[in-house]
């Protein structure tokens, strides 16, 4: 695993994404899948005990990932290139919009 963050939505721990020279994995936290209440992140990720892969990053997540001015801003202060996603989803999203939120590990 090179690099990689927890997955929190409304505040809960929910999963890990991750990456590794194979491409990136989603995976939901067992404990969290279980639960009654649990929902899923988004309609492309329902829930489930398998991992999910992909060799770019997940569009979900990558839609979490700031645009235009934001994203400028993003770049300059932390020296993030716009192509490395996974660095920018680590660095910008701990406290993005919405439900879903990254915590690097």
């Amino acid at each position: 695993m090179n690099r990689s963050g927890k997955v929190y939505y409304k505040d809960e721990y929910c999963g890990l994404i991750y990456e590794t020279d194979e491409g990136y994995f989603f995976q939901y936290d067992a404990t969290y899948a279980e639960k009654k209440q649990a929902q899923p992140i988004s309609a492309t990720l329902p829930l489930k005990q398998e991992k999910y892969h992909s060799k770019v990053l997940f569009p979900f997540f990558d839609g979490l990932i700031p645009e235009g001015w934001l994203l400028d801003i993003a770049e300059t202060n932390w020296k993030i290139n716009y192509r490395d996603r996974m660095g920018l989803l680590l660095i910008c999203c701990k406290d993005c919009i919405g439900a879903v939120s990254i915590v690097k590990e």
